[in-house]
């Protein structure tokens, strides 16, 4: 059995590390786990904005991952790892573009509008602090109306079938809108971290990152190459109408430290708004927390 199971994660860099061989190259035992489509989503339908959903990225921590290592929004993993819930990989992290989109005909038209109006986000996950993040700077925190719907496949399924006013979006889906006319009202781009769970190996986890920053240059240099692998990531009711020749590359991988800085600035900026419950919120400091890189010569 394998030893180091690999999750594609929405981006391109797992797909062109496969590809490539990249990770055989630097002797990673592992297993490649492409995650089933259905198994993005939580809502079954769209015929009505179902409930509100709380359970998200933190939550899948709490329950468990199918793998050594995962990634999700700085905040949830931050949270997480202090929370033992697995030790943050403290040698990288990704930036991904995102953005809060309406429909082509609202008649929203800058941030200052969406005051009150229900933005769908999922609960505990990057589209959640990163829209309170970026709308501090327009809105007064009573302003800002939430509402959480499910998983990011979710929210676009229920921002093209005009079930919600407004949405936060980023990857494939983000740029599946763009190319149907959607316009973004304010940009909320996040960055992104990486949790090691388990008894994983922390030779493996340098393998598996030395083996992606490789991806990460191919991809710099020639992003038209590896653009066909956002179709893996969405259903095929949008495979018709995306053109993914035109799509951005979507998330980026930086190879610098999470520092302690970030750490403490993210942990003080969630409680002080009290974004998670007492008995979710970690005590670990970022000695505890963090998994650090190896220096490299």
């Amino acid at each position: 059995m394998s030893n180091f199971r690999i999750q594609s994660h929405g981006r391109l860099q797992e797909w062109v590390a496969e590809e490539k061989g990249y990770f055989k190259d630097e002797g990673l035992d592992y297993e490649f786990v492409v995650k089933p489509i259905a198994a993005w989503s939580q809502v079954q339908s769209t015929e009505s904005a179902p409930p509100e959903l709380k359970r998200g990225a933190f939550e899948s921590y709490e329950t468990g991952r199918d793998c050594h290592l995962s990634a999700a929004c700085h905040w949830t993993v931050n949270m997480a790892a202090s929370a033992g819930h697995g030790r943050m990989w403290g040698g990288a992290y990704a930036v991904t573009p995102s953005g809060i989109y309406v429909p082509p005909k609202s008649t929203l038209q800058k941030p200052e509008d969406l005051a009150n109006v229900e933005l769908a986000v999922g609960y505990h996950s990057g589209s959640h602090f990163s829209t309170l993040q970026a709308l501090e700077k327009f809105l007064k925190p009573e302003q800002v109306k939430l509402r959480f719907v499910g998983l990011l496949l979710d929210r676009l399924a229920l921002l093209m079938d005009r079930k919600v006013e407004a949405a936060s979006l980023f990857g494939a889906p983000m740029y599946v809108v763009e190319q149907q006319g959607f316009r973004k009202i304010v940009d909320t781009t996040f960055m992104i971290g990486f949790l090691v769970t388990g008894k994983t190996d922390h030779e493996d986890v340098e393998r598996y990152f030395r083996a992606l920053r490789r991806a990460q240059q191919d991809i710099d240099a020639e992003p038209e190459l590896y653009k066909h692998y956002f179709l893996n990531e969405l259903p095929e009711r949008y495979h018709g109408m995306a053109d993914v020749r035109a799509f951005g590359p979507g998330e980026r991988l930086v190879f610098e430290p999470y520092t302690q800085q970030i750490f403490e600035r993210t942990r003080e900026w969630m409680e002080l708004r009290r974004l998670f419950p007492d008995e979710q919120v970690g005590r670990a400091g970022y000695g505890e927390s963090i998994l650090t890189a190896t220096p490299r010569p």
